[in-house]
Formats: structure tokens, C-alpha cells, sequence
């Protein structure tokens, strides 16, 4: 049928829905090579990326494509896995698309795939290039929001590259915030100098886009909002100043006593950084003033409020199985009143946070969770009632020994990830085989793994560990949802030994 149907006139892909390109690009390619020249796509700057995991951001692709050439501009398609790269000459997407063809290129340890685009230039969200066009408020999407996002925090990172007049942070999909300039020009130096920068070592990445509202409308001062132009506004008081470097530097450790995340040196910026400013935009080191620990209790909550449950296959265990990937679990609680739907009580609000992020909209069941933020502080056990499964609707996991941040070291050792078709799984007796790993899988009716790593352990060791591939990301997640802290008996053993399941850092085996 020719390549050119996998382009619309939006230069988005008609089968991204289904990604049926990235598994035909193979054949496309060798469709190009030996047959009809009527059937090429012709050269063009604009590289089409196919096959990027969910996680990537712009930042990846320019770090793994830059090689090829000066990158102008960048589109991504996160919900398609797609992305548009636009080189500044034709030379540097030939010699994309040419490596792309006769070797495996990885963008953020997936590999992903590569051809031309029929258009020859992105079309910009606005014209990027008239100085006097855009908007002067951003939109920041934070990913990986392991660390808290303040009003401080942003003015922090936004102020030194042009006076920051409003910030409003808010919790629907996701940790965002939009921030107000003074001037377009002063948000679009903004938005290239901070897009798919980090705030903290590796974590709180921005994704940067222009804002629909031209103004933004602050009534109170405080860590979810603040008006810079109207101080008497300000109903808290604010905490001692204290010296850190904002952008790619170390994570607060100010929360550490909350059990998540280490102390880290400073780490200084790196020099040949596309997201590095210039001595006269930021300073190396900025101040900024840590708010005190009673501030966070406005527009924030613990509790967070999760619909699209799977009535049959979902119940406060599995639930548990899933949310403790990312803070403490203290209580979970079906509401008989809205069928689906849970309220599950977490250590704080950071660990609510990133549940969000990395849990809202994934499918569990074949159906999509929704989790936010609940406008309830605790869950009270109230209306408990028998699940489909014959289970409770509500339980109790405040002393369980399964949650995983009880303390600082405890949660320094959990690697927050989001969901990935790779699971890691540990606390396993070393007579357990990959056989009887399947099996487990097939017993309790969810997919099996597709590929099996086991890691060399000590002869002294009591337990093993390893790698799980699964065909699927939704696959990882209802196998970890359903046998995470399964009891693992072996013949003439004393106790059980608890599976423990996390999802890995590694894309593939």
C-alpha cells in the first residue's frame, strides 16, 4: 500500500493506536529498499520516531539523536509512543534514518525505530520563532516527582530567567503547575531552557508546554500557590532560607527524615548541558526558603481516591500490591456508594504524589485506573460490606510488615519506577525454577513471563532474585497486582517465604 499511509496530514500515525507501524516498519523498510522508487518517502528533515517507551522526553531524544546533526525542534507523541524529530539540515535525518536501518539505536534504553516524515518542516504549537507570539504562562508537567514541588521550588527554578509573577500547582493528572511571566518572550526562554531539564538528580523532570490561560488567578500564598505581585496575600509563615542548587542538583535532603530518599553531594551541572544556563541567566547555587512541615497540610492529602477498579478481580490485597511500589500503605477502603472505586490512605502526600504520577491511567483488568488526589484527610471504616470475591472492603495495612518505607534505609533501597514490562522479583527459596514460577503464573490465572533472568547469588545466600519479561507492560502489571507477597512454601520449611515484586529499571532482557 505504500509508507506514506502510515502519515496523516498532522503528521500523526493512523495506526499508532495499535502501534501496527512499528511492527510493519521492518517490512516497510525492505519494501523501500528493493522495491518500487514510486513507493519512497521523499527526504525530509523531519524524522518520524516510532517505538519509545512512555517515560522518554524530549531530553532523550536529543541526547541519543543529536549525533546525527543540530536538532531544531521536537514533537512528542507520548500517548502514542511516537515522536517527531526535525533536524536543522536534510544531511543529519538521512544519516538518522540510514544508522536507524542498518543498526539498533536506543532512546532511553528502548530501541526505537526511524523514517521520514512527508512534512518538511513541524508545525509549531505557535510561531516559536516571532518573538511577540506564544503565551506568557507555561505549563510544567513534573515527572518522577520523587521529591515535593512547592511554590518555592518552582520560583526557584523559574524566577532567574525572568520575573515570575504567578504560580498555581495542582494535582489532576499528575503533579503540574502553570507559571506566569511578566512577557512571551520571557516563557519562551523558559520553555527552552527548562524543557526536559531535571530539578533534582535524576527525578521532577519538566515537561514544558504553553498554557491555554493568558493570566492566572492566585487568591492565597502558599505552597500550592502564590501571587508575587500582591505579598499581603501571604497567610503562612516561611521557613529559614537555605542554600541549594536548583537545576540537576541534590535532592532536599530536608525530607529525609520522612524515610524517602538518601542525602546526595552536590551535583554540579553538566557543562556540555543543552539545559545548562549561562552565567548571567541563574546563578550556580540559589536560595530558596523550605517551607515548615505543618505548611503542606493545605490543598494537600494523604489519601488517594482510585476508580476503573475491576469489580471481580480487584480487592484491598491486590490494591495494596500495586500502590506499595510507591510509599507506605496505611489503609484501603471500597466505597459501597460509587462501584470501582477505593480510597487507599497513604504514609503522606509525596507518596499519594507519586502514585499518581506513575499509576493514573495505566490498565489493570482491561480496565484504565483513575487515581487522584481524595478531598478526604484518613479513610474511616465505615459501610464495610463483602466484595465480589467474598473479601472485605476494607483492611487495615498500617503494621504490616509489606510496606517498604518504614524507614530511611528500608525506602533508600526501593528504586521508585514506573510500570514496565519487566518485573524484578526477589526473596525467592533457591528451589524455586523457572517452571514453577510459570506455574504459579498460570494457578492464579494471569499471563505468564516470556523471558527469565536469574542473578548470581552468594552460596551463603538463603534466597534468589532475578528478571521477569513479560510481552506487555499491562501484563507486568496484573502478574505483580495479583503475586506480589505471595507465600512461597517449601516442603519441611518452617516459614513462608513472602515474593516480593517491583517493576525494573531494565526495558528489556
Amino acid at each position: 500500500t505504500g509508507c506514506q499511509l502510515i502519515y496523516d496530514q498532522q503528521n500523526l500515525c493512523p495506526y499508532s493506536r495499535n502501534c501496527i507501524c512499528s511492527e510493519l516498519y521492518p517490512i516497510l523498510c525492505v519494501l523501500q529498499d528493493n522495491g518500487d522508487d514510486s513507493h519512497r518517502i521523499a527526504q525530509s528533515p523531519v524524522v518520524h520516531v516510532r517505538g519509545l517507551c512512555e517515560a522518554v522526553v524530549e531530553a532523550d531524544l536529543v541526547e541519543a539523536l543529536e549525533k546525527f546533526g543540530p536538532i531544531c525542534y521536537v514533537m512528542m507523541m507520548p500517548f502514542k509512543r511516537q515522536a517527531l524529530v526535525e533536524f536543522e539540515m536534510v544531511e543529519s535525518a538521512d544519516k538518522c534514518v540510514a544508522c536507524g536501518s542498518s543498526e539498533a539505536v536506543y532512546i532511553a534504553g528502548q530501541q526505537a525505530f526511524f523514517n521520514y516524515s512527508t512534512s518538511k518542516r513541524i508545525t509549531r504549537p505557535t510561531n516559536s520563532d516571532n518573538p511577540n507570539s506564544g503565551n506568557k504562562v507555561l505549563l510544567l508537567s513534573i515527572q518522577n516527582p520523587l521529591y515535593p514541588i512547592t511554590t518555592d521550588v518552582l520560583y526557584t527554578v523559574c524566577n532567574p530567567i525572568g520575573s515570575v509573577m504567578r504560580i498555581v500547582i495542582f494535582k489532576r493528572n499528575g503533579i503540574q503547575a502553570m507559571v506566569e511571566y511578566p512577557f512571551c518572550l520571557c516563557a519562551q526562554k523558559a520553555k527552552a531552557a527548562l524543557n526536559g531539564a531535571d530539578i533534582y538528580a535524576g527525578c521532577c523532570t519538566l515537561k514544558i508546554e504553553y498554557a491555554r490561560p493568558t493570566r492566572l488567578n492566585v487568591i492565597r500564598n502558599d505552597n500550592e500557590s502564590w501571587d508575587y505581585t500582591k505579598p499581603y496575600l501571604v497567610r503562612r509563615e516561611r521557613g529559614k532560607g537555605r542554600q541549594r542548587q536548583a537545576i540537576l542538583g541534590e535532592h532536599p535532603s530536608s525530607y529525609g527524615d520522612n524515610g524517602y530518599g538518601s542525602h546526595c553531594p552536590l551535583l554540579p551541572l553538566p557543562g556540555n548541558s543543552r539545559y545548562k544556563l549561562s552565567s548571567h541567566d541563574i546563578p550556580e547555587v540559589v536560595a530558596y526558603p523550605l517551607p515548615q512541615s505543618s505548611s503542606y497540610n493545605h490543598g494537600s492529602s494523604s489519601v488517594a481516591m482510585v476508580s476503573g477498579l475491576h469489580p471481580a478481580k480487584m480487592n484491598c490485597t491486590r490494591i495494596f500490591n500495586l500502590f506499595c511500589l510507591y510509599g507506605n500503605i496505611e489503609k484501603v477502603k471500597f466505597m459501597k456508594s460509587v462501584p470501582g472505586t477505593a480510597l487507599v490512605e497513604m504514609g503522606d502526600e509525596y507518596a499519594v504524589d507519586r502514585a499518581i504520577t506513575h499509576l493514573n491511567s495505566i490498565k489493570v483488568f482491561g480496565k484504565r485506573l483513575n487515581v487522584c488526589v481524595s478531598k478526604q484527610h484518613a479513610v474511616i471504616p465505615s459501610q464495610v460490606f463483602e466484595l465480589e470475591d467474598g473479601s472485605s472492603s476494607y483492611k487495615d495495612f498500617a503494621m504490616t510488615r509489606n510496606n517498604r518505607f518504614t524507614s530511611q534505609g528500608q525506602a533508600s533501597k526501593n528504586i521508585i519506577q514506573p510500570p514496565s514490562c519487566v518485573l524484578h522479583y526477589y526473596n525467592v527459596p533457591p528451589c524455586i525454577s523457572e517452571d514453577q514460577l510459570l506455574r504459579l503464573c498460570s494457578e492464579h490465572d494471569v499471563p505468564g513471563f516470556t523471558k527469565f533472568k536469574m542473578f548470581d547469588a552468594k552460596p551463603s545466600s538463603k534466597t534468589i532474585s532475578g528478571l521477569l519479561e513479560f510481552d506487555s507492560k499491562t501484563h507486568a502489571v496484573e502478574v505483580l497486582t495479583v503475586l506480589n507477597h505471595y507465600q512461597i512454601r517449601i516442603p519441611n520449611g518452617s516459614n513462608p517465604y513472602t515474593l516480593k515484586l517491583c517493576f525494573s529499571t531494565s526495558s528489556h532482557l
